[in-house]
C-alpha cells in the first residue's frame, strides 16, 4: 500500500503532463503550419532550388522549423527576407544582392574555331564530343546550357555566339553558374558594374592567336589601379570589389577590351566658374581630358573624359562635379544628354 500510493500519484502526474504536452504540441504545430503558409506567400514561388530545397514549400517548412535561414531565398532577396523575418518575429541582416556575369566575350568573330560542332545544343554534349569547337579551352561555347538552367529568362545566347545576362532580370540565384561546364559564369555584387570578361590563363601572343578580346596578362589594369584593388593571379587580373573601386580606369586602359561596363553612358566631369586655375586636377586625369592655363578656369574635353571621377577630390575649391545621370551620347545633329 505504501508503494502503491506514490506510484499512483506519479501515474496521475504523468497523465496530466502528457495531456499538457500533447495540447502544446498541437498548438505549436498549428502555429508552425500557419507560419509556413505565410512564408510561402512571401516567396517568389518559382521552385528554382537555389535555396537548397526542391520547392519553395519545402524551404518555407524548413524556415518555420528553424532548419533554414530566413535569408535563404536568393531570388526573393531582401524583400522576401524581411517579410519572413516579420512573420517569425526575428531580426535579420539581408545578404548583398548578386548578379550573374559571363567572363567571356569571345564570339564567333572574336574567337577562333578548331572545328564545326553539329550536335545537340548543349555545352556538356559538345565537351563530351571533343571538348568543344572553340580553340580557347576556357571559352563560352554558346550552346545554351545556362539558358536552360535559368528559371527567370535572364540569360540568352547572343547572335555572336556567347551567353549574355540581363542584369534587370537576373536574381543572382546561381543556377547558371552550376550549369556552365566551362565555369565562365560567376556571381558579383549587383552594385558593381564593371567586371573582367575572360577566364583564360594563357598570356601574350598565344592568346591573340585564338581570341582578339582575350586577356594577355599585360598587367596594365593593375598599374592603372594604385589602390591595389586589382592583383594578378595565374595570368589573370583579380578584381577585389571590397576596395570600393569603380574600375573605370582599368577598363579604359585594357588594350584587349577585356572588361565589360554595364553602365552604357557614364557622367562626364564639368569644371564650374569657381575654378582658380591651380591645375591640381590635371595630373589626376588618366586620359589628359583636363587642360587650361595657370590661374584661369580649366576646361574638360568631354570626348576624352571617361567619367572615372579621380579629379573630384583633387580640387581645393570643389569646382569639379559630375554632369549627366547617364552621361553623354552622340546625336547625329548635336551632343545631347541622356538621363
Amino acid at each position: 500500500m505504501a508503494i502503491t500510493l506514490p506510484l499512483l500519484f506519479l501515474g496521475i502526474l504523468g497523465l496530466i503532463f502528457g495531456a499538457a504536452l500533447g495540447a502544446l504540441s498541437r498548438t505549436s504545430y498549428a502555429h508552425a503550419d500557419a507560419n509556413i503558409k505565410k512564408i510561402i506567400l512571401a516567396l517568389p514561388n518559382v521552385d528554382c532550388g537555389a535555396c537548397g530545397y526542391a520547392t519553395c514549400a519545402d524551404f518555407a517548412r524548413a524556415v518555420a522549423e528553424g532548419k533554414a535561414e530566413a535569408t535563404g531565398c536568393i531570388p526573393g532577396g531582401a524583400k522576401s527576407a524581411h517579410e519572413i523575418a516579420d512573420i517569425l518575429g526575428i531580426a535579420i541582416t539581408p545578404l548583398d544582392p548578386l548578379m550573374a556575369v559571363v567572363h567571356c566575350k569571345g564570339g564567333d568573330k572574336e574567337a577562333a574555331h578548331r572545328c564545326v560542332y553539329d550536335g545537340i545544343k548543349d555545352c556538356h554534349a559538345a565537351i563530351l564530343a571533343g571538348n568543344g569547337h572553340k580553340t580557347c579551352a576556357d571559352s563560352c561555347l554558346g550552346l545554351g546550357s545556362c539558358v536552360t538552367a535559368c528559371p527567370f529568362d535572364a540569360i540568352h545566347v547572343s547572335t555572336s555566339g556567347v551567353a549574355v545576362v540581363d542584369p534587370d532580370a537576373c536574381t543572382g540565384c546561381g543556377l547558371c553558374v552550376h550549369a556552365c561546364p566551362r565555369s565562365v559564369i560567376d556571381l558579383i555584387p549587383r552594385v558593381h558594374k564593371i567586371y573582367l570578361s575572360c577566364v583564360n590563363h594563357d598570356r601574350g601572343t598565344r592568346v591573340k592567336k585564338y581570341c582578339t578580346v582575350g586577356c594577355t596578362a599585360c598587367t596594365l589594369c593593375v598599374k592603372a589601379t594604385p589602390s591595389g584593388a586589382i592583383t594578378m593571379g595565374n595570368n589573370l587580373p583579380v578584381l577585389n570589389y571590397s576596395f570600393g573601386e569603380n574600375f573605370v580606369v582599368a577598363a579604359h586602359t585594357c588594350p584587349s577590351n577585356c572588361f565589360v561596363d554595364l553602365v552604357k553612358f557614364r557622367p562626364k566631369v564639368n569644371i564650374d566658374a569657381h575654378c582658380t586655375g591651380c591645375g591640381d586636377c590635371v595630373p589626376s586625369c588618366p586620359t589628359d581630358a583636363i587642360a587650361g592655363e595657370k590661374g584661369r578656369r580649366h576646361i574638360v574635353n568631354k570626348e576624352k573624359c571617361i567619367g572615372c571621377g579621380l579629379c573630384l577630390n583633387t580640387c581645393p575649391v570643389h569646382a569639379i562635379a559630375m554632369w549627366g545621370g547617364l552621361g553623354y551620347v552622340e546625336d547625329s545633329r548635336r551632343r545631347v544628354m541622356r538621363a
